[in-house]
């Protein structure tokens, strides 16, 4: 890689740059792409792949390809053969196998253990609307659940026996124990598991209690020894929740977030779920249709892989949000259509 192309390009770069000058980070970059395989990709992913993927090449580290599929009732192998279709598509390796959060579920298991046994976490029987009443507003602090001082063995216990299907679904969930009246909501004693009897693409019918994501996401970077955790902005308010789960297990180390604007283009719908509605409802012919902004149909439109990184490259990463003109997406391929 030559000089020129090592040059910041964006702030995060910079900011790795500037932390292994300065000593504060050694040894290799990891990142990782870890999208949940409940749709096509689209453009606005198209920008992830390429910091992720790119941030790796330039420091000579890796990135991994991770699916947090903790959700399996909303996903299926047709997504996941999509992605990695989409990720060589656009010119990127990732880093040895395909992983799973799903791999690490014996794993999480044990650590929601361990927070119980440390008395930070607790079984609650409260429904979900009396969760919600108990949680407070952003103005006003929200109150303990009645069960929050439920002793520690016996949380354990009513814990096994939710793994072992004593429970039905949404009967009972496990809970951080951290602070109610935070002004951040979601350090309110967020769920850490509920139960769920849905049989895993991945893991089948073993397991009938699933982890939330804000639980599997900083714990999968951790095993997997993730330096640098690139997120969206949506996310920066679920740091200090990520920082409290790996403060409180005994995790093999500590990624650093970092967060960055999501892609916005103007007339063009890149949420996942207004886009899956499209395809349920048969306004369009499937997620490759040439109108979709999903990869796959941006490919059968014509558009070339070359392009799109270049139009990421183009529009950078910052922290600041906004809209991107769509005719900055029109002219990289207009580009390397020319040459």
């Amino acid at each position: 890689m030559s000089a020129e192309s090592k040059k910041a390009h964006n702030f995060i770069q910079s900011l790795i740059e500037d932390a292994i000058a300065s000593g504060e980070h050694t040894g290799k970059v990891v990142t990782r792409f870890p999208p949940e395989p409940n749709g096509y990709l689209h453009i606005g992913h198209a920008k992830s792949i390429c910091l992720n993927f790119g941030i790796a090449e330039t420091f000579s580290g890796d990135c991994n390809l991770r699916f947090d599929d903790t959700n399996p009732e909303k996903e299926n192998q047709e997504y996941i053969d999509a992605i990695k279709q989409d990720v060589e598509w656009l010119g990127y390796e990732w880093a040895g196998d395909v992983l799973y959060a799903s791999d690490y579920f014996d794993a999480l298991y044990e650590f929601a253990e361990e927070l119980i046994t440390r008395d930070k976490a607790y079984v609650c029987a409260l429904t979900a609307d009396e969760m919600a009443e108990y949680r407070g507003s952003l103005k006003e602090p929200g109150r303990n659940s009645p069960y929050r001082d439920r002793p520690v063995e016996e949380s354990l216990q009513m814990f096994r026996d939710m793994r072992d299907g004593k429970y039905q679904n949404g009967e009972l969930v496990l809970r951080a124990k951290i602070d109610m009246s935070s002004p951040n909501i979601n350090m309110r004693d967020p769920i850490l598991y509920r139960i769920r009897y849905a049989e895993h693409h991945q893991t089948g019918n073993k397991w009938c209690i699933y982890p939330m994501y804000d639980f599997t996401h900083p714990i999968s970077d951790a095993l997997e020894g993730i330096t640098h955790s690139l997120c969206t902005l949506e996310f920066e308010d679920h740091r200090p929740l990520y920082d409290w789960v790996l403060d409180n297990i005994s995790g093999p180390c500590h990624p650093r977030q970092i967060e960055f604007a999501r892609l916005n283009l103007n007339y063009t719908i890149t949420s996942k779920r207004k886009l899956k509605r499209l395809v349920d409802e048969n306004v369009v012919d499937g997620w490759n249709d040439p109108r979709m902004p999903t990869i796959s149909g941006m490919r059968r439109r014509g558009y070339t892989p070359e392009s799109i990184r270049t139009f990421c490259d183009m529009i950078g990463v910052n922290k600041a949000g906004g809209t991107v003109d769509v005719g900055m997406l029109e002219h990289a391929i207009r580009e390397d259509l020319n040459t």
